[in-house]
C-alpha cells in the first residue's frame, strides 16, 4: 500500500512536504442559506482546525504560523497550503478566489495548494481558475463526497447527490487537476456492504487519492441530537471491526489510488463515540500489522 508521503514524493522528489491548514473565512452553502441551513449533521469545524488557523489573519500570516509550528521538527520542510475549513470554492467571485489561492501559492516554501470543497460548488469557471494555477503550482482538489447513497446524503443534510460528485470529479480531472475524494464509514443506516459500495464507486472515478475515516459522533452537533432522540440508527465501530473493514478496503482499492488516511482524530473531550484513544500512526501500525500477517 502506497503511503500519502510516498505519493507526494513522486510529485516533489526528495522533499519533505507537509500540509498547512488555512481558514480563509469561507462558509458552506448548506450553512449560509444558499441551499440550506445548519450544515452537515456530523460537522464541528473546530474539531479539526489547528490553533494557528484564525480566519481574521491573512492567508500569508496563517502560512507563516503553520511553518513555525512544523519547522521545529523538519527545518528544511516544504509545504502545501491547505484551504481546509468549510467550502473553499464557495461564495466568492473567481477573481477573489484567484487572489487567495495565488497569495498561498506565492508564499515562501509553499510548493502546492490543496483546496477542500463540495462537489456542487465547482462551476466551470472555478475549475478553469484552478487549472490556470496548476500550470505553475500543483493543485490538489479534495472533494467531500461522504457516501454514494443519495438517501444518506439527504439524511445528513449534505444537499448534493452522488451524480454531483461524479460530474465534479470528471470535470476537474479533465482539467488536469489531481483529485481526491473524502468518504465517511458508518454514517446513519449504512452497513458494511454499503460502505464498500461507496469505496468501489469512488474508485471508478478518475481520482488519485482517497480519504476515509470512521464516523465520529461529536458533542454539540445535530447528529448527536438526532441519535439521542432515536431519530437515526448509528452503531459506532469497535476498533477491531473497523480494522477489519480497513483491511477489506485496502484489498479493493486499486494500486493507482493512494489512501491518504483511515482515522479521524478529534479532540477527545469533543468525542462521544467511538472512543479509541489512538493517534494516526498507532492505528496504521495496527493495520499494517494485520495486513502483513495476512500476507504471510
Amino acid at each position: 500500500m502506497t503511503s500519502y508521503g510516498q505519493y507526494l514524493n513522486t510529485i516533489f522528489p526528495g522533499l519533505k512536504v507537509q500540509k498547512i491548514s488555512i481558514n480563509a473565512g469561507f462558509s458552506c452553502p448548506n450553512r449560509d442559506g444558499t441551499i440550506g441551513k445548519g450544515g452537515c449533521a456530523y460537522c464541528r469545524n473546530d474539531s479539526f482546525s489547528p490553533a494557528y488557523c484564525m480566519p481574521a489573519a491573512s492567508v500569508s500570516s496563517q502560512i507563516e504560523n503553520g511553518k513555525k509550528f512544523f519547522s521545529r521538527k523538519y527545518p528544511q520542510m516544504k509545504f502545501l497550503a491547505y484551504f481546509q475549513s468549510y467550502t473553499n470554492t464557495h461564495g466568492l467571485s473567481v477573481e477573489k478566489l484567484r487572489t487567495l489561492y495565488e497569495e498561498a501559492a506565492e508564499a515562501p516554501d509553499v510548493v502546492g495548494i490543496v483546496v477542500g470543497t463540495r462537489p456542487d460548488t465547482l462551476p466551470d469557471e472555478v475549475v478553469g481558475l484552478l487549472h490556470d494555477i496548476n500550470l505553475h503550482t500543483p493543485v490538489f482538489l479534495e472533494i467531500g463526497a461522504e457516501t454514494s447513497s443519495d438517501r444518506t446524503l439527504e439524511l445528513i443534510n449534505r444537499h448534493h447527490t452522488w451524480k454531483d460528485v461524479e460530474d465534479a470529479v470528471r470535470r476537474a480531472a479533465d482539467a488536469g487537476l489531481r483529485c481526491g475524494l473524502h468518504l465517511i464509514a458508518g454514517l446513519p443506516g449504512e452497513d458494511i456492504p454499503q460502505i464498500l459500495r461507496n469505496v468501489d464507486l469512488a474508485c471508478r472515478l478518475p481520482i488519485e487519492t482517497l480519504k476515509i475515516h470512521q464516523l465520529q459522533i461529536l458533542k454539540d452537533t445535530p447528529l448527536l441530537n438526532m441519535w439521542e432522540k432515536g431519530e437515526i440508527s448509528i452503531c459506532p465501530f469497535s476498533l477491531e471491526d473497523y480494522l477489519d473493514l480497513c483491511v477489506e478496503i485496502c484489498r479493493r482499492v486499486p494500486s493507482h489510488i493512494v489512501i491518504e488516511r483511515f482515522l479521524a482524530q478529534s479532540p477527545p473531550d469533543m468525542v462521544v463515540a467511538p472512543k479509541w484513544g489512538l493517534k494516526n500512526y498507532q492505528f496504521m501500525n495496527l493495520l499494517n500489522g494485520i495486513i502483513n500477517k495476512n500476507s504471510r
